[in-house]
Protein backbone atom coordinates (compact mmCIF):
# COMPACT_ATOMS: atom_id res chain seq x y z
CA UNK A 1 0.00 0.00 0.00
CA UNK A 2 2.89 2.32 0.74
CA UNK A 3 4.18 1.87 -2.80
CA UNK A 4 0.83 2.76 -4.38
CA UNK A 5 0.63 5.85 -2.15
CA UNK A 6 4.08 7.02 -3.27
CA UNK A 7 3.07 6.40 -6.89
CA UNK A 8 0.04 8.67 -6.32
CA UNK A 9 2.33 11.44 -5.07
CA UNK A 10 4.63 11.04 -8.07
CA UNK A 11 1.66 11.14 -10.44
CA UNK A 12 0.59 14.35 -8.73
CA UNK A 13 3.93 15.94 -9.66
CA UNK A 14 3.51 14.81 -13.25
CA UNK A 15 0.00 16.25 -13.40
CA UNK A 16 1.07 19.65 -12.03
CA UNK A 17 3.94 19.83 -14.52
CA UNK A 18 1.57 19.01 -17.39
CA UNK A 19 -1.08 21.52 -16.32
CA UNK A 20 1.54 24.24 -15.90
CA UNK A 21 2.84 23.58 -19.39
CA UNK A 22 -0.70 23.74 -20.82
CA UNK A 23 -1.44 27.05 -19.10
CA UNK A 24 1.68 28.76 -20.39
CA UNK A 25 0.94 27.81 -24.00
CA UNK A 26 -1.68 30.56 -24.16
CA UNK A 27 -0.15 33.75 -25.52
CA UNK A 28 -2.26 35.93 -23.22
CA UNK A 29 -0.96 34.05 -20.17
CA UNK A 30 2.62 34.47 -21.34
CA UNK A 31 2.15 38.22 -21.63
CA UNK A 32 0.49 38.34 -18.22
CA UNK A 33 3.32 36.42 -16.58
CA UNK A 34 5.85 38.90 -18.00
CA UNK A 35 3.91 41.77 -16.40
CA UNK A 36 4.45 42.34 -12.68
CA UNK A 37 2.12 45.34 -12.25
CA UNK A 38 -1.45 44.53 -13.25
CA UNK A 39 -4.67 46.50 -13.23
CA UNK A 40 -7.71 45.11 -11.39
CA UNK A 41 -9.23 43.75 -14.58
CA UNK A 42 -5.98 41.98 -15.48
CA UNK A 43 -5.78 40.41 -12.02
CA UNK A 44 -9.33 39.13 -12.33
CA UNK A 45 -8.54 37.72 -15.77
CA UNK A 46 -5.45 35.98 -14.36
CA UNK A 47 -7.60 34.48 -11.61
CA UNK A 48 -10.00 33.09 -14.23
CA UNK A 49 -7.12 31.34 -16.01
CA UNK A 50 -5.90 29.82 -12.77
CA UNK A 51 -9.42 28.89 -11.72
CA UNK A 52 -10.31 27.20 -15.00
CA UNK A 53 -7.25 24.98 -14.90
CA UNK A 54 -7.07 24.08 -11.21
CA UNK A 55 -10.84 23.85 -10.69
CA UNK A 56 -10.82 21.30 -13.52
CA UNK A 57 -8.27 19.27 -11.54
CA UNK A 58 -10.52 19.34 -8.45
CA UNK A 59 -13.57 18.51 -10.58
CA UNK A 60 -11.80 15.53 -12.15
CA UNK A 61 -11.07 14.10 -8.71
CA UNK A 62 -14.66 14.67 -7.56
CA UNK A 63 -16.26 13.10 -10.64
CA UNK A 64 -13.87 10.16 -10.97
CA UNK A 65 -13.74 9.46 -7.19
CA UNK A 66 -10.46 7.67 -7.77
CA UNK A 67 -7.92 9.96 -9.46
CA UNK A 68 -6.80 11.65 -6.25
CA UNK A 69 -3.46 12.73 -7.67
CA UNK A 70 -5.08 15.24 -10.03
CA UNK A 71 -6.50 17.45 -7.24
CA UNK A 72 -4.25 20.55 -7.17
CA UNK A 73 -6.71 23.01 -5.66
CA UNK A 74 -4.52 23.97 -2.71
CA UNK A 75 -1.44 24.51 -4.85
CA UNK A 76 -3.38 26.51 -7.46
CA UNK A 77 -4.91 28.83 -4.85
CA UNK A 78 -1.54 29.55 -3.27
CA UNK A 79 0.11 30.13 -6.66
CA UNK A 80 -2.65 32.50 -7.74
CA UNK A 81 -2.04 34.69 -4.69
CA UNK A 82 1.72 34.53 -5.08
CA UNK A 83 1.71 35.63 -8.70
CA UNK A 84 -1.37 37.88 -8.81
CA UNK A 85 -1.84 39.27 -5.29
CA UNK A 86 -4.81 39.29 -2.92
CA UNK A 87 -7.58 39.79 -5.47
CA UNK A 88 -6.33 37.05 -7.76
CA UNK A 89 -5.66 34.69 -4.85
CA UNK A 90 -9.02 35.23 -3.15
CA UNK A 91 -11.02 34.98 -6.39
CA UNK A 92 -9.12 31.92 -7.58
CA UNK A 93 -9.43 30.16 -4.22
CA UNK A 94 -13.22 30.61 -4.25
CA UNK A 95 -13.66 29.50 -7.85
CA UNK A 96 -11.28 26.54 -7.58
CA UNK A 97 -13.22 25.22 -4.58
CA UNK A 98 -16.59 25.20 -6.37
CA UNK A 99 -16.43 21.52 -7.52
CA UNK A 100 -15.51 20.43 -3.97
CA UNK A 101 -18.30 22.53 -2.47
CA UNK A 102 -20.79 20.82 -4.79
CA UNK A 103 -19.42 17.57 -3.38
CA UNK A 104 -20.26 18.87 0.12
CA UNK A 105 -16.65 19.45 1.13
CA UNK A 106 -17.63 22.67 2.83
CA UNK A 107 -14.29 23.57 4.40
CA UNK A 108 -12.61 23.68 1.00
CA UNK A 109 -13.74 27.20 0.10
CA UNK A 110 -12.53 28.96 3.27
CA UNK A 111 -9.27 26.99 3.11
CA UNK A 112 -8.52 27.79 -0.55
CA UNK A 113 -9.67 31.41 -0.26
CA UNK A 114 -7.52 31.87 2.84
CA UNK A 115 -4.48 30.33 1.13
CA UNK A 116 -5.02 32.60 -1.87
CA UNK A 117 -4.90 35.63 0.42
CA UNK A 118 -1.90 34.12 2.24
CA UNK A 119 -0.14 33.87 -1.13
CA UNK A 120 -0.84 37.58 -1.69
CA UNK A 121 0.62 38.40 1.75
CA UNK A 122 3.70 36.36 0.94
CA UNK A 123 4.07 38.26 -2.35
CA UNK A 124 4.14 41.53 -0.40
CA UNK A 125 6.94 40.19 1.77
CA UNK A 126 9.27 39.87 -1.24
CA UNK A 127 11.77 42.71 -1.56
CA UNK A 128 11.70 42.14 -5.31
CA UNK A 129 8.98 40.23 -7.25
CA UNK A 130 11.82 38.32 -8.93
CA UNK A 131 12.50 36.66 -5.56
CA UNK A 132 9.30 34.65 -6.08
CA UNK A 133 10.63 33.28 -9.36
CA UNK A 134 14.03 32.53 -7.78
CA UNK A 135 12.55 30.40 -5.00
CA UNK A 136 14.22 27.04 -4.47
CA UNK A 137 12.63 24.16 -2.53
CA UNK A 138 16.05 22.92 -1.47
CA UNK A 139 16.36 24.36 2.01
CA UNK A 140 20.00 23.28 2.32
CA UNK A 141 20.91 25.89 -0.32
CA UNK A 142 19.65 28.63 1.97
CA UNK A 143 21.72 27.25 4.81
CA UNK A 144 24.78 27.09 2.53
CA UNK A 145 24.26 30.73 1.50
CA UNK A 146 23.94 31.71 5.14
CA UNK A 147 27.22 30.07 6.14
CA UNK A 148 28.95 31.37 3.01
CA UNK A 149 27.82 34.99 3.45
CA UNK A 150 27.86 34.94 7.27
CA UNK A 151 24.55 36.72 7.22
CA UNK A 152 20.89 36.01 6.50
CA UNK A 153 19.80 38.69 4.03
CA UNK A 154 16.24 39.56 3.10
CA UNK A 155 16.27 37.32 0.04
CA UNK A 156 17.26 34.28 2.08
CA UNK A 157 14.70 35.21 4.72
CA UNK A 158 11.98 35.37 2.07
CA UNK A 159 13.05 32.02 0.64
CA UNK A 160 12.78 30.51 4.13
CA UNK A 161 9.37 32.14 4.68
CA UNK A 162 8.18 30.82 1.30
CA UNK A 163 9.32 27.34 2.32
CA UNK A 164 7.49 27.55 5.66
CA UNK A 165 4.25 28.90 4.12
CA UNK A 166 3.97 25.95 1.71
CA UNK A 167 4.52 23.47 4.53
CA UNK A 168 2.05 25.35 6.71
CA UNK A 169 -0.59 25.17 3.96
CA UNK A 170 -0.25 21.39 3.80
CA UNK A 171 -0.19 21.14 7.60
CA UNK A 172 -3.43 23.11 7.77
CA UNK A 173 -5.07 20.84 5.20
CA UNK A 174 -3.89 17.74 7.06
CA UNK A 175 -5.16 19.11 10.39
CA UNK A 176 -8.56 19.99 8.96
CA UNK A 177 -8.71 16.66 7.18
CA UNK A 178 -7.98 14.63 10.31
CA UNK A 179 -10.56 16.64 12.23
CA UNK A 180 -13.38 16.82 9.67
CA UNK A 181 -12.41 14.41 6.90
CA UNK A 182 -14.67 11.64 8.16
CA UNK A 183 -17.67 13.89 7.61
CA UNK A 184 -16.70 14.75 4.00
CA UNK A 185 -15.80 18.32 4.94
CA UNK A 186 -12.44 18.44 3.10
CA UNK A 187 -10.24 16.32 0.83
CA UNK A 188 -6.61 15.55 1.68
CA UNK A 189 -4.06 12.88 0.82
CA UNK A 190 -3.03 10.76 3.79
CA UNK A 191 -1.26 7.41 4.05
CA UNK A 192 -3.26 4.46 5.31
CA UNK A 193 -0.22 3.34 7.31
CA UNK A 194 1.05 6.60 8.83
CA UNK A 195 4.77 6.97 9.35
CA UNK A 196 7.26 9.82 9.50
CA UNK A 197 8.57 9.04 6.02
CA UNK A 198 5.10 8.92 4.51
CA UNK A 199 4.14 12.28 5.95
CA UNK A 200 7.48 13.69 4.77
CA UNK A 201 6.60 12.48 1.26
CA UNK A 202 3.21 14.25 1.45
CA UNK A 203 4.79 17.56 2.43
CA UNK A 204 7.56 17.17 -0.16
CA UNK A 205 4.97 16.51 -2.88
CA UNK A 206 3.10 19.71 -1.97
CA UNK A 207 6.35 21.67 -1.85
CA UNK A 208 7.38 20.54 -5.33
CA UNK A 209 3.83 20.91 -6.68
CA UNK A 210 4.07 24.62 -5.91
CA UNK A 211 7.67 24.95 -7.09
CA UNK A 212 7.37 23.13 -10.44
CA UNK A 213 4.87 25.60 -11.98
CA UNK A 214 7.01 28.51 -10.83
CA UNK A 215 10.08 27.05 -12.52
CA UNK A 216 8.20 26.15 -15.72
CA UNK A 217 6.61 29.59 -15.97
CA UNK A 218 9.86 31.33 -15.10
CA UNK A 219 11.59 29.51 -17.92
CA UNK A 220 8.91 30.85 -20.29
CA UNK A 221 9.38 34.35 -18.84
CA UNK A 222 13.11 34.16 -19.40
CA UNK A 223 12.63 33.02 -22.99
CA UNK A 224 10.26 35.93 -23.59
CA UNK A 225 12.70 38.39 -22.06
CA UNK A 226 15.54 37.05 -24.20
CA UNK A 227 13.41 37.36 -27.34
CA UNK A 228 12.49 40.92 -26.43
CA UNK A 229 16.13 41.81 -25.71
CA UNK A 230 17.16 40.27 -29.02
CA UNK A 231 14.49 42.26 -30.83
CA UNK A 232 15.61 45.49 -29.16
CA UNK A 233 19.24 44.69 -29.95
CA UNK A 234 18.44 44.11 -33.64
CA UNK A 235 16.39 47.31 -33.72
CA UNK A 236 19.23 49.29 -32.14
CA UNK A 237 21.67 47.80 -34.61
CA UNK A 238 19.44 48.73 -37.56
CA UNK A 239 18.95 52.23 -36.20
CA UNK A 240 22.70 52.64 -35.88
CA UNK A 241 23.25 51.47 -39.46
CA UNK A 242 20.51 53.76 -40.80
CA UNK A 243 21.83 56.71 -38.82
CA UNK A 244 25.25 55.97 -40.29
CA UNK A 245 23.87 56.39 -43.83
CA UNK A 246 21.92 59.60 -43.28
CA UNK A 247 24.80 61.81 -42.03
CA UNK A 248 27.04 60.36 -44.73
CA UNK A 249 24.49 61.24 -47.41
CA UNK A 250 23.93 64.72 -45.92
CA UNK A 251 27.67 65.41 -45.74
CA UNK A 252 28.20 64.55 -49.41
CA UNK A 253 25.21 66.63 -50.52
CA UNK A 254 26.29 69.67 -48.51
CA UNK A 255 29.70 69.40 -50.11
CA UNK A 256 28.02 69.56 -53.50
CA UNK A 257 26.02 72.64 -52.43
CA UNK A 258 29.10 74.40 -51.10
CA UNK A 259 30.92 73.86 -54.40
CA UNK A 260 28.07 75.58 -56.30
CA UNK A 261 27.48 78.56 -54.01
CA UNK A 262 30.19 80.68 -55.69
CA UNK A 263 30.04 79.30 -59.21
CA UNK A 264 26.25 78.95 -59.64
CA UNK A 265 24.15 80.40 -56.74
CA UNK A 266 20.85 79.65 -58.49
CA UNK A 267 21.69 75.99 -58.84
CA UNK A 268 22.83 75.98 -55.22
CA UNK A 269 19.42 77.26 -54.16
CA UNK A 270 17.73 74.56 -56.23
CA UNK A 271 19.87 71.91 -54.55
CA UNK A 272 19.02 73.25 -51.10
CA UNK A 273 15.29 73.02 -51.90
CA UNK A 274 15.62 69.46 -53.16
CA UNK A 275 17.74 68.57 -50.15
CA UNK A 276 15.06 69.93 -47.83
CA UNK A 277 12.50 67.64 -49.52
CA UNK A 278 14.78 64.67 -49.01
CA UNK A 279 15.45 65.51 -45.35
CA UNK A 280 11.73 65.95 -44.74
CA UNK A 281 11.19 62.45 -46.08
CA UNK A 282 14.01 61.07 -43.93
CA UNK A 283 12.63 62.68 -40.78
CA UNK A 284 9.24 61.06 -41.41
CA UNK A 285 10.84 57.67 -41.83
CA UNK A 286 10.88 55.45 -38.74
CA UNK A 287 10.19 52.03 -40.27
CA UNK A 288 12.71 49.42 -41.30
CA UNK A 289 10.75 48.70 -44.48
CA UNK A 290 9.07 50.86 -47.10
CA UNK A 291 7.41 50.18 -50.47
CA UNK A 292 9.75 50.01 -53.43
CA UNK A 293 7.70 52.82 -55.00
CA UNK A 294 8.77 55.19 -52.21
CA UNK A 295 12.39 54.13 -52.41
CA UNK A 296 12.46 54.86 -56.15
CA UNK A 297 10.86 58.26 -55.51
CA UNK A 298 13.63 58.96 -53.03
CA UNK A 299 16.23 57.95 -55.63
CA UNK A 300 14.66 60.35 -58.14
CA UNK A 301 15.01 63.23 -55.68
CA UNK A 302 18.57 62.26 -54.86
CA UNK A 303 19.64 61.97 -58.49
CA UNK A 304 18.04 65.31 -59.33
CA UNK A 305 20.63 66.82 -57.01
CA UNK A 306 23.46 64.88 -58.60
CA UNK A 307 22.31 65.91 -62.08
CA UNK A 308 22.87 69.53 -61.04
CA UNK A 309 26.48 68.64 -60.40
CA UNK A 310 27.10 66.43 -63.43
CA UNK A 311 24.64 67.81 -65.98
CA UNK A 312 24.00 65.63 -69.03
CA UNK A 313 26.95 63.40 -68.12
CA UNK A 314 24.74 61.54 -65.64
CA UNK A 315 21.82 59.50 -66.98
CA UNK A 316 19.39 57.32 -65.05
CA UNK A 317 17.29 54.50 -66.54
CA UNK A 318 14.59 52.47 -64.77
CA UNK A 319 13.18 49.12 -65.75
CA UNK A 320 10.89 48.41 -62.82
CA UNK A 321 8.21 45.73 -63.06
CA UNK A 322 4.77 47.04 -62.12
CA UNK A 323 4.06 44.10 -59.77
CA UNK A 324 7.11 45.01 -57.62
CA UNK A 325 6.28 48.64 -56.88
CA UNK A 326 4.18 47.89 -53.80
CA UNK A 327 6.50 45.25 -52.37
CA UNK A 328 8.47 46.15 -49.27
CA UNK A 329 12.23 46.63 -49.23
CA UNK A 330 14.56 47.76 -46.43
CA UNK A 331 14.43 51.54 -46.10
CA UNK A 332 17.36 53.39 -47.66
CA UNK A 333 18.44 50.22 -49.46
CA UNK A 334 19.01 51.66 -52.93
CA UNK A 335 20.37 55.15 -52.19
CA UNK A 336 23.81 54.02 -50.92
CA UNK A 337 24.22 51.77 -53.96
CA UNK A 338 23.23 54.54 -56.39
CA UNK A 339 25.56 56.93 -54.59
CA UNK A 340 28.43 54.46 -54.98
CA UNK A 341 27.72 54.28 -58.71
CA UNK A 342 27.92 58.07 -58.95
CA UNK A 343 30.90 58.56 -56.69
CA UNK A 344 33.14 55.64 -57.61
CA UNK A 345 31.85 54.58 -61.01
CA UNK A 346 30.89 57.68 -63.01
CA UNK A 347 32.54 60.70 -61.37
CA UNK A 348 35.96 59.50 -62.57
CA UNK A 349 34.73 58.92 -66.09
CA UNK A 350 35.20 62.01 -68.24
CA UNK A 351 32.24 61.40 -70.53
CA UNK A 352 29.97 60.35 -67.64
CA UNK A 353 27.66 57.37 -67.95
CA UNK A 354 24.38 55.68 -67.14
CA UNK A 355 22.94 54.15 -63.98
CA UNK A 356 20.30 51.49 -64.49
CA UNK A 357 17.84 50.21 -61.92
CA UNK A 358 15.88 47.03 -62.59
CA UNK A 359 13.41 45.02 -60.52
CA UNK A 360 11.49 41.82 -61.10
CA UNK A 361 9.54 39.22 -59.18
CA UNK A 362 10.77 35.66 -59.56
CA UNK A 363 9.53 32.63 -57.59
CA UNK A 364 8.20 34.78 -54.72
CA UNK A 365 11.54 36.57 -54.54
CA UNK A 366 12.19 40.22 -55.30
CA UNK A 367 15.29 40.76 -57.43
CA UNK A 368 16.82 44.24 -57.58
CA UNK A 369 19.71 45.17 -59.82
CA UNK A 370 21.75 48.40 -59.78
CA UNK A 371 24.41 48.76 -62.46
CA UNK A 372 26.52 51.41 -64.10
CA UNK A 373 28.87 51.63 -67.08
CA UNK A 374 31.56 53.45 -65.15
CA UNK A 375 35.22 52.75 -64.49
CA UNK A 376 34.57 49.52 -62.56
CA UNK A 377 36.33 48.11 -59.51
CA UNK A 378 39.68 46.39 -59.41
CA UNK A 379 39.53 42.69 -58.56
CA UNK A 380 41.76 43.14 -55.49
CA UNK A 381 39.38 45.73 -54.02
CA UNK A 382 36.23 43.87 -55.05
CA UNK A 383 37.03 41.02 -52.66
CA UNK A 384 36.92 43.33 -49.63
CA UNK A 385 34.22 45.74 -50.82
CA UNK A 386 31.61 44.51 -48.31
CA UNK A 387 33.93 45.26 -45.40
CA UNK A 388 35.03 48.72 -46.53
CA UNK A 389 33.35 52.11 -46.74
CA UNK A 390 29.80 52.92 -45.76
CA UNK A 391 27.59 52.25 -48.78
CA UNK A 392 27.89 48.60 -49.82
CA UNK A 393 29.07 47.33 -46.42
CA UNK A 394 26.14 49.04 -44.69
CA UNK A 395 23.59 47.57 -47.09
CA UNK A 396 25.15 44.12 -46.72
CA UNK A 397 25.07 44.34 -42.94
CA UNK A 398 21.45 45.45 -42.81
CA UNK A 399 20.39 42.63 -45.12
CA UNK A 400 22.07 40.14 -42.76
CA UNK A 401 20.30 41.62 -39.74
CA UNK A 402 16.88 41.67 -41.42
CA UNK A 403 16.94 38.42 -43.40
CA UNK A 404 19.76 36.30 -41.98
CA UNK A 405 20.71 33.78 -44.66
CA UNK A 406 17.47 34.29 -46.59
CA UNK A 407 18.93 36.82 -49.00
CA UNK A 408 21.53 37.10 -51.74
CA UNK A 409 23.79 39.99 -52.68
CA UNK A 410 26.15 39.61 -55.63
CA UNK A 411 28.67 42.20 -56.78
CA UNK A 412 30.22 41.88 -60.21
CA UNK A 413 32.58 44.42 -61.73
CA UNK A 414 34.96 44.66 -64.66
CA UNK A 415 37.55 47.47 -64.77
CA UNK A 416 36.61 49.89 -67.55
CA UNK A 417 33.20 48.31 -68.09
CA UNK A 418 31.20 49.03 -64.94
CA UNK A 419 29.74 47.44 -61.84
CA UNK A 420 26.58 45.42 -61.23
CA UNK A 421 25.04 44.74 -57.81
CA UNK A 422 22.14 42.30 -57.60
CA UNK A 423 20.08 41.76 -54.46
CA UNK A 424 17.50 39.04 -53.92
CA UNK A 425 15.18 39.12 -50.91
CA UNK A 426 11.88 37.43 -49.98
CA UNK A 427 8.67 38.89 -51.36
CA UNK A 428 7.22 41.03 -48.57
CA UNK A 429 3.72 42.41 -48.62
CA UNK A 430 2.69 45.35 -46.44
CA UNK A 431 0.18 43.26 -44.47
CA UNK A 432 2.81 40.61 -43.62
CA UNK A 433 5.25 43.09 -42.08
CA UNK A 434 2.47 44.92 -40.25
CA UNK A 435 1.28 41.67 -38.69
CA UNK A 436 4.76 40.68 -37.55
Amino acid sequence: MADSYLVTLLVKLGVVASLSSILVRWGAVKRMLLRENRALGQRLKLSLWFSALFAASVGTRVVSKSYQAVDLGLEGSLLAGLLGGYVTGLTSGILISVPAMIHREYLTMPLFAGLGVLGGLLRDCAADPEDIWRFTPFFDLNLWRFFKQRRFDRRNAFNLLFFVVILFAEFLRQALGRTFGAKHRIFYLHPEQPSLWMYAAVYAATLFSVTLPIKIWNNTRNEGKLEEQQRLLIQARLDALTNQINPHFLFNTLNSVSSLIRTDPNQARVMVLKLSNILRRLLRKHDNFSPLREEIGFIDDYLSIEVVRFGDKLRFEKDVAADTLDLLVPSMLLQPLIENCVKHGLSRKVEGGTIRLRSRLQDARLVLRVEDDGVGIAESRLATLRQQGIGVSNVSERLKVLFGNDHRMNIDSQPGQGTRIEIEIPELQTSVVAAS
